[in-house]
Formats: C-alpha cells, sequence, structure tokens
C-alpha cells in the first residue's frame, strides 16, 4: 500500500480561461480560495466556455497582491488587471446550465477588454458571498454551495490514471486537459473511482460521483486548436450510460489551508 500525496493543485480563477498552479491553497465549501469565483456571460446573461469559444484557452491568469491579472499567452504586454475584491455592486441574474444565481458586474472596463480580446460580446461576472448556488442534491446528502463552476466545488484526478490514459494515447498528454484542483500520487490507477470519505492534510472530503468530461478535454490548452484526443481513447474503456468519465467530484465536510505534499488518508 503505497502512500498516497498531494502532488498538484490548482485554481482556475475565470471559468474556462487559464488555471494557477499552487504550492498551498485554502479550502472553502464553494471551492478552492478564488477558484471559479469570475465568469464571462454572453448578451443573454449565460456563461461561456470554451465549448463554444475555445480561444478562452489562450488567456492567461495570475494573482498579483490585490489584482488577478489576465493576459494573452505570448504577449504578456496585452494584459488587464482586476481587483480581487470587486466594488461595481451592480448585481444581475445569471445561467449556467440549469442554474440562475446573483453575480456582480465587475467593470465596462473589463467587459470591453474580453469582448475585443475574445471577438465576441461579453461581460465579465463575480459569484458575491452572499450568493449560493447549490450542488446537485441527488449526489449530495448535504445542502453545499459550489462556484461558477460545472457542478462541483472540487475535482481530484491521479497522476496513476494519467499515466494509465497516456500508455493507450498516440501522443501523451498534459493534466491541464482536465482542469483538476488535485491530483496525487502513490495510487492505482482509477482507484479514486471508489473513494467515500479522506483527509487532504486536515482537511476531510466526501468523494460524489465521477466527472463526465466534455469537448473540453479535447482543445489543447497552449494552442486553443481542437482534436479528438482523449475523448476517443476515454469512450474505449471509461464509457458508462452513455457518459466517458474521468476523475472524482469532491465536496468538503471542513476547511482549512492544504499544502502539496499533504497526505491522503481514508476515514
Amino acid at each position: 500500500m503505497y502512500t498516497k500525496k498531494l502532488s498538484q493543485i490548482y485554481i482556475y480563477p475565470i471559468k474556462s480561461l487559464g488555471g494557477i498552479s499552487l504550492s498551498n491553497s485554502i479550502v472553502e465549501e464553494r471551492g478552492l480560495k478564488y477558484d471559479r469565483r469570475w465568469m464571462l456571460i454572453d448578451e443573454n446573461n449565460s456563461f461561456l466556455t470554451q465549448r463554444q469559444y475555445p480561444q478562452m484557452a489562450l488567456l492567461n491568469v495570475k494573482i498579483e497582491e490585490e489584482f488577478l491579472t489576465v493576459s494573452i499567452k505570448n504577449n504578456e504586454n496585452e494584459k488587464i488587471p482586476l481587483p480581487l475584491n470587486s466594488l461595481s455592486k451592480k448585481f444581475l441574474d445569471v445561467k449556467i446550465w440549469d442554474d440562475t444565481c446573483s453575480a456582480e458586474l465587475v467593470s465596462g472596463e473589463a467587459d470591453n477588454w474580453f469582448s475585443e480580446i475574445l471577438k465576441i460580446k461579453c461581460r465579465l461576472v463575480q459569484m458575491p458571498d452572499s450568493t449560493k448556488r447549490l450542488v446537485d442534491r441527488k449526489y449530495s446528502p448535504e445542502e453545499k454551495s459550489v462556484s461558477f463552476a460545472d457542478g462541483y466545488p472540487f475535482l481530484i484526478i491521479g497522476q496513476a490514471s494519467l499515466d494509465d490514459l497516456n500508455k493507450k494515447l498516440p501522443q501523451p498528454l498534459p493534466i491541464d486537459r482536465f482542469r483538476p484542483n488535485f491530483v496525487f500520487t502513490g495510487g492505482e490507477p482509477f482507484e479514486e473511482d471508489n473513494w467515500k470519505n479522506f483527509k487532504i492534510g486536515d482537511v476531510v472530503f466526501s468523494a460524489l460521483k465521477p466527472c463526465a468530461r466534455c469537448m473540453i478535454t479535447t482543445i489543447d490548452q497552449e494552442s486553443a486548436e481542437r482534436g479528438f484526443e482523449p475523448l476517443t481513447t476515454l469512450a474505449s474503456y471509461r464509457k458508462k450510460d452513455s457518459k466517458v468519465l474521468f476523475g472524482m467530484n469532491l465536496i468538503c465536510h471542513s476547511t482549512g489551508k492544504i499544502n502539496l505534499e499533504d497526505e491522503i488518508t481514508f476515514l
């Protein structure tokens, strides 16, 4: 039995834009601190993702002091600083999948910048602490909040699962195709499918359901080009009820700080 350890931590502050690799993070009920607290919306106030606009992959995000700085890959000079705490006080209802929830507009300047860079009319919103968007009660035994993530506050993937997939692919793929929050080492391929309750460091999590994967996994996060992998290969051995599964969706039962190399222990 190998010791399982947290090997990578990621957040994606603006939904469907570039991720940030961290050495530690704060676990909050609705996700890691700053994870998917911002989102781009269209003229109907509906969420935008790489599914429709793969060019969103070409925007990098950094946290610098009191700002979220967004820049274009390969052109660090084209960037916009966004305050971590939005002050517009202009609220509206936004749509994300089947949910409608309240969000705060960030600024006209942000709207114009993203519209120009992405060549689509869009606006940037932030999720205020007062907004309660709930995890699907069909899978969650208790009422839990989630950010602008697709449906669950956290996603974990075993390094062994990625290694197993990469052995079957014509070209190995990086973990960024799957946009996890946590990656761990020391396990068997896909053992996270069967996890229930566990701790990362001192923070308690429950695994709810395997993550059904979409076409975003086929978008190269460096070039925004679309392909067929890994979905074609995953569908050959990871398909259930017409869904392709990779990674595990989680909720937390406590909050606190987690660090790289934290041990994963089962309850």
